[in-house]
């Protein structure tokens, strides 16, 4: 339920921070110059100061390595660019001496198999630890499920974000008893296992044999691998995520969402990685708080020939009735939306004319109402009714009425006055409508004193 907190542009945006920040991090490999540590902004300033410093050979075989890759991966997609540029780069560097003309290799690395060390369970040190590890926790789920996403969409799959949680887990937990690292799936790895041709959960077990084999045997084979053509490889793999025409197509869809989504690149390119996705979520759920507590009512019209019943704003051939206000309410009735409806309902009725002596609420858009939304609600009808409007409800559904019967508004309304559908109410409107002009008519030829405004013909 985590991850339905994290809405589709939020997790775009996310993932398109996250390739600028690991593309600029990689940038100082890719040229041979010194890294810097801060945000987006201070690495990339940094880089372009020292861009003098960068010399000819680390620059042509990241440069070489990046074009390899982008190309194999246009004319020849099923060859393993990464390891084919890899490979490739390694004997050349090995063989033209890059290693001593200035390109950074790998270099030695430890062989042979983690030893199992138990951790200490020391309470203070576990306190102390755990703020910090709730930010970790939450940035690496939030690169994994990126990352799942991102491999979901381009092979068109889909995938279940609980089960990535859990799978986390008992990865992370073996992962302390090695002494390892915080074991999460990452957007940069991620990218270059589909660029290679990953499909399925398969590709980890084959990684994981290779990486078996690779710590017992293979390690001196990585001892010349140019961090260049690595730079390279990963910024290849970004470049392929990036999807720059989804937010285009956002910003004509929906520009708030859009706006969202560039806050949180915003947010990952200035503060870092966990504050933007947590500026994302925060900037959701807040739009969605706005959104639930302003719903938006409309007037209700039939159709010509048909009986359904649309907002007269869209349907302008949409016919009214005079003295009849069918009114849709457009969201839930709670204790933050009631307010808003109360008050567009109001607003209506002074607008309509002529005025309204009789109301019927659509309800098929209420799913939930509470106990202030059935006060404030019953409060309404009851001021309404004072005024010499009645009321009724059309397509309520029947928890809801439940909770109305409950809170006393059935009783205040009238059973009778409860409809299944909009047309049913309309159709009892006119019935009343009708018996009472009938009796008036009757009135007046029997030389009655007292005289009614003349109803509208129906």
């Amino acid at each position: 339920w985590v991850a339905a907190f994290i809405p589709t542009p939020v997790m775009r945006g996310f993932i398109e921070g996250l390739v600028c920040v690991t593309i600029i991090g990689q940038v100082p490999h890719l040229l041979g110059i010194a890294g810097a540590t801060g945000n987006f902004f201070t690495k990339l300033w940094f880089a372009l100061q020292h861009l003098p410093d960068a010399a000819l050979a680390p620059v042509l075989t990241g440069s070489l390595s990046l074009l390899a890759m982008l190309a194999l991966r246009d004319l020849a997609p099923r060859v393993p660019a990464a390891l084919v540029v890899a490979a490739a780069a390694t004997i050349l560097v090995g063989l033209l001496g890059g290693a001593a003309a200035g390109v950074s290799v790998v270099g030695d690395l430890p062989s042979g198999l983690p030893h199992v060390v138990l951790p200490s369970l020391d309470l203070v040190k576990l306190k102390d630890l755990a703020p910090g590890a709730l930010a970790i926790v939450l940035v690496g789920y939030a690169e994994a499920l990126a990352g799942a996403k991102a491999a979901a969409m381009q092979g068109g799959g889909d995938i279940d974000p609980n089960q990535e949680l859990i799978a986390h887990g008992p990865a992370n937990i073996l992962s302390g008893l090695f002494g390892g690292f915080l074991v999460v799936g990452s957007l940069s790895k991620t990218s270059v296992a589909m660029a290679a041709g990953a499909r399925t959960q398969l590709a980890n077990l084959v990684a994981a044999v290779f990486c078996f084999f690779t710590l017992v045997l293979l390690t001196p084979l990585f001892r010349g691998m140019p961090h260049p053509a690595l730079a390279a490889i990963v910024i290849a793999a970004m470049l392929h995520l990036s999807k720059p025409g989804y937010l285009r197509d956002l910003l004509a869809r929906s520009p708030w969402e859009f706006a969202i989504a560039a806050m949180v690149i915003a947010g990952e390119l200035t503060l870092g990685v966990l504050h933007g996705i947590v500026l994302g979520v925060a900037l959701s759920l807040l739009m969605l708080i706005y959104r639930t507590s302003h719903p938006q009512g409309a007037v209700l019209g039939q159709l010509p020939g048909t009986e359904a019943y649309r907002d007269i704003r869209r349907h302008p051939e949409a016919l009214t009735f005079p003295g009849l206000l069918i009114w849709r309410a457009g969201g839930d009735l709670f204790f933050a939306s009631v307010g808003h409806l109360d008050e567009g309902l109001k607003a209506t009725l002074a607008a309509t004319r002529p005025p309204a002596r009789h109301v019927l609420l659509d309800a098929d858009s209420v799913n939930f109402v509470d106990t202030s939304g059935c006060d404030a609600l019953r409060n309404s009808i009851e001021q309404l009714q004072n005024q010499g409007i009645t009321f009724a409800f059309a397509r309520l559904r029947d928890e809801v009425r439940d909770r109305m019967r409950r809170a006393g508004i059935e009783a205040v309304v009238g059973s009778a006055n409860f409809y299944e559908r909009v047309t049913d109410g309309v159709r009892a409107w006119q019935r009343q409508e009708a018996a009472l002009l009938l009796r008036e008519r009757a009135g007046d030829s029997d030389g009655g004193s007292t005289r009614h405004e003349d109803r509208p013909a129906q």
